[in-house]
């Protein structure tokens, strides 16, 4: 039996300790699934965030280009109060990245945030951001790479619909223009599905190619974006659960042997434990890597993950670090066609 001198000493520390964590910390609570939450639907005139939750942007112009480009959108442009700063590598510290991010929800004047680009650090800002403040105040966050971490950390937070998206810095090409504007301004559901021709001079289609990994359809909340950035928040409250999850993944420059290691990493974290399907996008540049030999490719190690899984699987889906993205609504609810290579919302993922 434990004496009561220890008990209470115990209790003492484990105040102590919660205090300590403050609000944002607290407001962690393990990943389970939350009823959706929809921003409203950007419109020209709208003004939005621009801001710098991962790397520093080092020059001008690439910040300047940043802001002609939303407003060639038809939006106007609040700058984060450090979207020009830089600790090493990072635009700003923790505390000032993590300070812009809550700054833009609760500022009722913008209606969506758009950040800069990836990189990293977003996993040393995800427990310092108000969750309660982003769920009382639901608006458009968006982006990929390094920001997989945030939207999926809001998501699993919250509820609300984010979105794996291009960001300000992104190149925002007819393709990847068509489906944000179909997806967060219109408010409508397109149809998912790889750009035809890619042929050249060839009688088949080459590029931009969709295969089938295990036929089939499937319904679920689609969840995911970057392999790397999504297995680095295992074990942690900000990972979403991903039963009855539509999986989707995509990743660039990692050999092949640390793509396995990722994908173990999911799977032995019981991520895989009743998915209702898996879309595999663009893995750019992940090859064996020189010395290398005797690596087993990536149609071997998607196969060993995902094939006797039993659900729907497909690959090659336009996601990724490529020039044509789609815009994939994180948390959205929708349906995939494996061996047509599709994603439908089945709502809109704005209100």
């Amino acid at each position: 039996m434990t004496p009561p001198r220890r008990l209470f000493v115990q209790s003492l520390a484990a105040a102590s300790g919660a205090l300590a964590l403050g609000p944002a910390a607290t407001a962690a609570t393990p990943a389970s699934r939350r009823p959706p939450i929809y921003a409203k639907r950007l419109q020209a005139g709208d003004t939005v965030g621009l801001i710098s939750p991962a790397n520093a942007t080092y020059e001008r112009e690439p910040l300047q280009i940043a802001i002609e480009l939303l407003q060639a959108l038809g939006f106007k442009v609040k700058l984060g109060a450090h979207v020009q700063a830089r600790h090493g590598k990072f635009g700003g510290t923790d505390a000032q990245r993590a300070a812009d991010v809550n700054a833009m929800f609760a500022d009722d004047a913008v209606a969506g945030i758009f950040c800069m680009t990836g990189g990293s650090g977003c996993a040393r800002i995800v427990d310092k951001l108000d969750y309660q403040l982003i769920a009382a105040k639901p608006k458009f966050f968006g982006g990929f790479s390094d920001l997989t971490c945030l939207i999926n950390a809001i998501q699993a937070q919250t509820g609300l619909i984010t979105f794996h998206c291009p960001m300000a810095a992104s190149e925002w090409n007819t393709f990847s223009l068509e489906s944000f504007r179909a997806t967060v301004m219109q408010g409508i559901t397109p149809l998912m599905r790889n750009p035809a021709g890619g042929r050249g001079d060839n009688l088949v289609q080459t590029q931009d190619r969709i295969e089938t990994v295990r036929g089939g359809r499937a319904r679920g909340r689609l969840l995911g974006g970057n392999l790397a950035v999504l297995s680095a928040l295992t074990g942690s409250a900000y990972l979403p659960d991903f039963k009855g999850a539509v999986l989707f993944l995509e990743e660039i420059n990692e050999y092949i042997y640390r793509v396995d290691r990722m994908l173990s990493t999911l799977r032995l974290a019981g991520a895989f434990n009743g998915l209702a399907g898996v879309v595999i996008g663009k893995f750019t540049k992940c090859e064996p890597g020189d010395g290398n030999f005797g690596s087993l490719t990536l149609d071997e190690v998607f196969d060993d993950y995902f094939k006797d899984l039993g659900v729907p699987v497909f690959r090659g889906a336009m996601i990724g670090h490529i020039k044509l993205k789609h815009t994939v609504a994180v948390g959205a609810e929708a349906e995939i066609d494996a061996d047509a290579g599709t994603i439908q919302l089945l709502r809109p993922a704005v209100q």
